[in-house]
């Protein structure tokens, strides 16, 4: 745990008691802070009444008198659409208002640092699509190079949850817009930004509300290095943000798909090859095409900015090259399941919007493909350029005859059930094909979480290949 500094003695509201908020009050009272637990739900709070917590109900009048801070879960809005009718109180009142990732920037570094020969170092990774691979990629490959390092943010552990550093270790973020929007302290040594597509525009009021929220993780610190992707207008902008010029190594500049020569610093991913450029010359080239946790042009573009944030902290290419083969991938993200005759079988829940599913359906040469769930506005419209690799749709749940509506001459059938699903595709395919879920559409209507429905995924296949 890193106990929170700042506020022994003071009284601390805390709003959500999910993963972060339950850790944070944990964090708090380690650092002498008294906190005040408040959930809007009943299940949440008896949870914490569990734990031996004492509840207060911030919404009840004059809750906040006597409060130094308001930490709010990254789940409950803030701003837009409308904020939480609770942390508007707040707002009201003038109360300040953080998050865990703020309390963790503030509390993270200690007086023992004094006597290690090798700081600690945080390295953040944000974006829409490719934040989780990439933040489990570079834990991996620190792993493998025997470097000592934790994992936190929206994967793993909660940031407050970890242990207190040692010597020379680091630690590795995930973070989402939620999380970098309202922390008010982000101070990173490396920051990692995959990349940009419409996402939670609600939230954050459109796209230019979204990007302004990814960027803060870069202009509130000023991070040591920052690993840019640059396949989109948003990441080329932050990049000249950032770099006083296209020879400023400070920015390590990324890509799937286009040469990156000209730079001070970059790394970049051609026809499944990964190449490190810095001042004109190429300094390693890594064979990707053979890495099995990393399929498709988009798992390229992890790659890349997992390398580039490695090297940033001076681990050697031959190093990484041999972390990418022993990768095994992340659950519900281009994940293989099993094999049969020839038939691979591809997990990719976390595909639940039309961007993401778009990568997931360029990464195979023929492909079985289920999709369908509680469709989003759209529906799957824009992935008629991306079907060529379709050899058949299988459509489930809310939005299946919505999508087939959508799918041109795509072949395709309504199964409405995972099983049916997998059951069917598994028949019709031939040795060579991959049977891959790619939803392009939430879970909600069938499963609770993207997670189980891969799961539902997985355990159909195994039922199937005997695994």
């Amino acid at each position: 745990m890193i106990p929170v500094k700042g506020y022994a003695g003071a009284k601390v509201a805390v709003l959500g008691l999910g993963r972060s908020g339950l850790a944070t009050a944990r964090a708090l009272i380690a650092g002498g802070a008294e906190p005040l637990l408040w959930d809007d739900s009943p299940e949440a709070r008896d949870k914490a009444e569990a734990e031996g917590f004492t509840l207060t109900d911030l919404s009840r009048a004059n809750a906040f008198d006597g409060v130094t801070c308001l930490i709010t879960s990254p789940g409950i809005p803030h701003l837009y659409p409308t904020p939480n009718r609770i942390l508007a109180r707040a707002l009201e009142a003038g109360v300040p208002v953080d998050n865990d990732i703020g309390l963790f920037f503030r509390s993270f570094a200690t007086s023992d640092w004094e006597d290690f020969e090798t700081m600690p170092r945080v390295v953040c990774v944000t974006g829409s699509n490719g934040k989780s691979t990439t933040t489990a990629l570079i834990h991996h490959i620190l792993e493998v190079a025997g470097r000592p390092v934790q994992m936190a943010g929206n994967i793993g552990k909660g940031v407050l949850s970890i242990d207190p550093a040692q010597d020379g270790e680091v630690v590795v973020l995930e973070l989402s817009s939620y999380q970098t929007d309202l922390a008010r302290a982000l101070t990173p040594d490396v920051a990692v930004f995959t990349n940009l597509s419409p996402d939670h525009l609600d939230r954050h009021h459109g796209m230019g509300g979204y990007f302004a929220a990814k960027r803060r993780l870069f202009s509130e610190g000023g991070p040591d290095r920052a690993v840019i992707g640059v396949d989109e207008v948003e990441g080329q902008f932050l990049a000249n943000q950032m770099g006083m010029g296209p020879q400023d190594d400070r920015v390590i500049r990324i890509s799937s798909g286009q040469k990156l020569d000209q730079f001070g610093w970059s790394v970049f991913a051609r026809k499944g090859f990964l190449s490190e450029w810095r001042k004109g010359r190429q300094v390693a080239s890594i064979d990707l095409r053979e890495v099995s946790g990393l399929p498709g042009a988009h798992n390229h573009q992890n790659a890349c900015a997992a390398y580039a944030a490695c090297r940033a902290l001076g681990i050697a290419p031959k190093m990484i090259e041999g972390a990418f083969g022993s990768f095994a991938g992340l659950p519900h993200r281009s994940q293989l399941v099993g094999e049969r005759g020839g038939v691979r079988f591809v997990n990719d829940s976390k595909a639940t919007n039309v961007d993401s599913a778009a990568k997931a359906l360029q990464a195979f040469p023929r492909i079985r493909w289920i999709a369908g769930g509680m469709g989003k506005d759209g529906g799957i419209a824009a992935l008629q350029p991306h079907l060529g690799a379709v050899v058949k749709a299988y459509l489930i749940g809310h939005s299946a005859r919505d999508f087939a509506l959508q799918l041109g001459e795509t072949p395709h059938e309504i199964c409405e059930t995972m099983a049916q699903a997998v059951a069917r595709a598994a028949a019709e395919a031939e040795a060579g094909e991959v049977v891959l879920l790619a939803p392009a559409a939430a879970s909600f209507d069938q499963y609770p979480n993207f997670e189980k429905r891969g799961e539902d995924f997985v355990a159909q296949v195994k039922a199937l290949t005997g695994g």
